[in-house]
């Protein structure tokens, strides 16, 4: 791979995340401050780099990420989908390896809206027989 910039874009319930891996000593950015600090103590360190151990590259690349939308969570599975996609391109003989440790695929799970009539998306008001 050339010293260019690998790109990735990945989703998880409504945040979108924007990754740039670049060959470096394994540091994560998110939104121009480290991880650590950007997520507080509220995200294992370790979920991020998930991708990377997979394909035994940890070490071997830095990212930097703009992530927006959703909260913490979303905002993970956000970054780690969009590391996995940019490690595709980077490295294509990885997809067994990804695909086995279900990180390529985007988990479509998102808050189903409220519908008129209703309480919540689904709870109806209660029922009075009298």
């Amino acid at each position: 791979m050339s010293t260019t910039y690998v790109y990735g874009t990945g989703r998880r319930k409504t945040a979108v995340a924007r990754v740039r891996l670049l060959p470096g000593d394994g540091s994560v950015v998110v939104n121009g401050k480290p991880s650590g600090e950007y997520f507080g103590g509220s995200a294992p360190e370790g979920a991020l780099l998930v991708p990377f151990r997979v394909t035994e590259t940890e070490g071997r690349y830095s990212v930097s990420v703009l992530v927006a939308g959703g909260g913490v969570s979303g905002q993970l599975g956000a970054i780690r989908h969009g590391i996995s996609r940019a490690l595709l391109t980077a490295h294509p003989g990885a997809r067994a390896a990804l695909r086995e440790a279900g990180l390529l695929t985007r988990d479509p799970r998102a808050k189903e809206r409220k519908k008129y009539g209703l309480k919540r998306a689904r709870k109806a008001p209660q029922y009075t027989k009298r």
